[in-house]
């Protein structure tokens, strides 16, 4: 006989709706959800392990209102000051047709002939919603490859499939080259001194171009034969102390892999739902004791990085200190003390209360506490000789 057909239940597209209602009434049914952009997909990259961080943006809940209703509104952010320094740094870039965007690619990157001055393309990708100027940009994208020269697509805009739900992308540039290579651009305002700049702000930078790679990999996948991305993108930032452009090829194949993992882990996000509380939300209208339970009924995994990175830092940071976490002195830390998890276990661990000597972990905290008390015992001998001297 033949088998049964699948029951509707069980069908991906009604996954998917069952999961957007789930995640509708989670961030309050009649609140829109907030669009997840490169920020916010290149954060959940650099914390793969925080599950409160992937229901929320997985929600699309607004985590700037969540944390000014929790009473700890977060500094994070760029100052309006630095965000116009970047607009004006970016135009310099971009001025003339992009000649020096232009030229730093194919000093940097090669592939293909130089280009000349006027005779790059720089297509127009106006086009009516961010549907619209996604699809625009795919045409310019095939146009270019197939034209054999130097294109240099302005804030193209690119769309990610994220759980089933659409992100759209805007990076600074992507440029094509004569070989048919797409190359991603960003474009940042701090400063390249001596050829090297700050690594956490690379670090940053190199997180959010992957997922730019990324949803170029998906638009290339339309084409044949299938251009080839770039894994080196091009960061361009100022020069030294000077308003002139530098740029450096940074390798993002790594940034490209946690992406594609943690892309995925959010399809996933249905399993951290259905451990919440009934009745659970996150609507910030709700009172704060209310949204703080909701808070933290999902686990989270803070660490010091997470100040630059997420609107929740503060008041996860305040959680993680309560409780005595370890990953709030960072992740390095955490990571070489083995079990310990709790400062409290740390501490005895060092006095000799508890632990097993023959962890690498305790027996190095009781090194270090002894060491620590021979010196403060040889200071304070040495501080009440020179009192017995002075009198």
């Amino acid at each position: 006989m033949p088998s049964p057909a699948p029951s509707r239940a069980s069908t991906p597209s009604t996954r998917r709706t069952a999961l957007r209602h789930r995640l509708a009434e989670l961030r309050g049914g009649d609140v829109p959800a907030l669009p997840l952009d490169a920020r916010a997909l290149a954060a959940l990259a650099a914390n793969p392990g925080c599950r409160r961080r992937a229901l929320l943006d997985g929600a699309g809940v607004d985590k700037t209102a969540l944390a000014r209703s929790l009473g700890a509104p977060s500094g994070f952010g760029q100052s309006q000051f630095a965000f116009m320094r970047g607009n004006a740094f970016e135009a310099r870039v971009k001025a003339d047709g992009g000649a020096e965007l232009l030229r730093l690619t194919h000093g940097r990157l090669g592939g293909g002939f130089e280009p000349v001055p006027g005779e790059s393309a720089v297509p127009d990708l106006a086009a009516a919603g961010p549907e619209g100027r996604a699809a625009r940009t795919a045409l310019a994208l095939r146009e270019a490859t197939e034209s054999g020269g130097w294109t240099l697509l302005d804030h193209p805009m690119l769309a990610l499939d994220v759980a089933g739900t659409l992100a759209f992308l805007e990076p600074d540039a992507v440029v094509v080259h004569p070989d048919g290579g797409w190359t991603v651009v960003e474009i940042k305002s701090f400063p390249m001194i001596d050829g090297s700049a700050d690594a956490a702000k690379v670090g940053a930078a190199a997180r959010q171009a992957a997922v730019y790679a990324l949803a170029l990999e998906r638009v290339a996948a339309r084409l044949d034969p299938a251009p080839r991305i770039r894994h080196d993108v091009l960061l361009v930032c100022p020069k030294d102390f000077s308003n002139l452009p530098t740029a450096s090829a940074i390798d993002v194949r790594k940034q490209l892999a946690v992406t594609r993992r943690q892309l995925a882990r959010l399809t996933r996000v249905e399993d951290i739902a259905a451990q919440l509380p009934e009745g659970t939300t996150f609507d910030v209208r709700r009172p704060a004791a209310e949204l703080a339970a909701a808070v933290e009924a999902v686990p989270a995994t803070y660490a010091p990085e997470c100040l630059a990175a997420c609107e929740l830092a503060f008041h996860c940071r305040t959680r993680a200190r309560e409780e005595g976490e370890v990953t709030s002195l960072g992740r390095s830390i955490r990571g070489e003390l083995g079990g310990l998890t709790t400062i409290g276990e740390i501490l005895a661990a060092a006095a000799g209360t508890s632990g097993d000597p023959d962890d690498p972990a305790v027996a190095t905290l009781r090194r270090a506490a002894a060491l620590r008390s021979e010196a403060l015992a040889g200071a304070g001998a040495a501080a009440g000789a020179g009192a017995r001297e002075a009198s």
